[in-house]
């Protein structure tokens, strides 16, 4: 009877799991078709990709992208790569110390200060908008590059202290201790105990950086203009008079996204890792 009981059981366990992975595959589904509808229309033509309804077996042709690269993308491209690349070294360098303190050598009222971190974080982008403009242009910032990579590390700090510091607080102490015994000082101890031991936490908290500088439109489309122009405001100028080119801009959209998606793809072991680590208490 115990037997029949535990196969019942173990069948209905089957069936659930095969439920839920079903319901996974649908939903990741349709979050990956839109994507993969962007790049099939992107090698429409564009009497092609404006038909109602939409042609799937429209002739492929590249049309797209050469108009595309015709237009001269590559220095609002190489303006987003330093922006964000820069500004996410920045981050990390600042994060990391940052939530070693508030971690492994706590400071005094170290929840009032990750506090402060979070609120930081509640006020709306907009709302700092004209301040930090009317600032950038008495000072001589307006289009400059470097004050998108200033505005973005500090955007993402916040971000990058909560979550190193959720990596941090799993570092066994003795490895500390070890290393205090050795002579090691702090930056060597952060340097060669504790970063390799966090470096999943690190990776994920970098590339989760990137992506928000990456795909940041607000502040680069009011305080740049033609010398700092970023890749999304590059976009947001095939909007025309003339209409929307449908093929062009899901060119346009898919070669912008190609940084996020490589990078997403090339750390997809230690974000993982990293997220999942920070999760256990």
């Amino acid at each position: 009877m115990s037997t029949q009981v535990a196969m019942v059981t173990g069948r209905k366990k089957r069936g659930g799991g095969l439920a839920l992975s079903g319901l996974a595959w649908i939903v990741g589904t349709l979050f990956v078709l839109p994507v993969l509808w962007m790049a099939l229309t992107s090698f429409h033509a564009e009497e092609d990709a404006a038909k109602n309804p939409p042609d799937i077996a429209a002739p492929l042709t590249l049309d797209g992208y050469r108009s595309f690269f015709d237009t001269g993308p590559w220095p609002s491209i190489a303006n987003s790569l330093t922006a964000s690349i820069l500004s996410t070294v920045l981050v990390i360098l600042l994060a990391f110390p940052a939530a070693y303190a508030l971690s492994i050598k706590p400071v005094k009222k170290w929840t009032d200060v990750l506090f402060f971190f979070l609120s930081t974080k509640m006020l709306p982008v907009v709302a700092g908008l004209l301040p930090i403009y009317l600032f950038a242009q008495s000072v001589g910032l307006l289009d400059n590059i470097w004050l998108l990579i200033v505005l973005y590390t500090s955007m993402n700090l916040p971000i990058a202290v909560w979550m190193l510091r959720s990596f941090l607080a799993e570092v066994p102490v003795e490895i500390l201790e070890a290393a205090s015994v050795d002579g090691a000082g702090l930056v060597r101890t952060l340097r060669s105990v504790v970063a390799p031991v966090v470096t999943p936490g690190i990776a994920s908290a970098a590339l989760i950086c990137f992506i928000f500088s990456w795909n940041e439109l607000l502040f680069a489309r009011v305080l740049t203009g033609t010398v700092a122009q970023t890749a999304p405001v590059f976009l947001t100028g095939f909007v025309t008079s003339q209409g929307l080119f449908l093929a062009k801009v899901c060119a346009a959209s898919l070669v912008v996204s190609l940084p996020v998606l490589i990078a997403g793809f090339a750390a997809q072991d230690k974000l993982v890792q990293g997220l999942s680590l920070g999760a256990v208490k």
